[in-house]
């Protein structure tokens, strides 16, 4: 879509997203291409230390599309992906902290997945554990299956 400023574009449609916290809007460029933008509030900077120790800023954009990488199309919509995303952000922030451990990115990814997809957990966790053999993910499925029944 290069060519043309957001400006030039009419919006078809707004709602909000993720309980209020965002604005989803569907747009149309003059010669009839749709697309969509999201509107937020920008928070402070979050800064995630790496495994390796390195540091970086909170990418929304990258923990998203690692999460659909990672999930495939176990999730129902963008919508649902964003809300974890935004679910994830909230327990961040709630953090007080203004650096936070990869890891911790990952368990509250987890977290959201196993209210909503438990396939979609357990391959998340295939990733984001680095599963190697039948056993990790015996062990995941055994571990589901606790907490279910607390």
């Amino acid at each position: 879509m290069s060519g043309f400023n957001i400006g030039d574009s009419r919006v078809i449609e707004s709602r909000e997203v993720s309980d209020g916290v965002a604005i989803r809007r569907r747009r149309e460029t003059p010669d009839g291409r749709r697309f969509t933008t999201y509107e937020r509030v920008e928070k402070p900077n979050l800064i995630v230390i790496k495994k390796n120790g390195s540091r970086e800023l909170f990418d929304r954009v990258k923990l998203a599309h690692a999460v659909r990488q990672s999930v495939g199309k176990f999730l129902k919509s963008d919508e649902e992906v964003e809300s974890i995303i935004t679910a994830v952000e909230d327990k961040l922030y709630a953090l007080g902290a203004s650096e936070v451990p990869s890891r911790q990115i990952g368990e509250f990814v987890l977290d959201e997945l196993a209210k909503r997809n438990e396939v979609a957990y357990v391959r998340f966790a295939s990733v984001f554990q680095k599963f190697e053999t039948l056993d990790d993910f015996v062990k995941i499925l055994e571990q589901r299956r606790q907490k279910g029944q607390e």
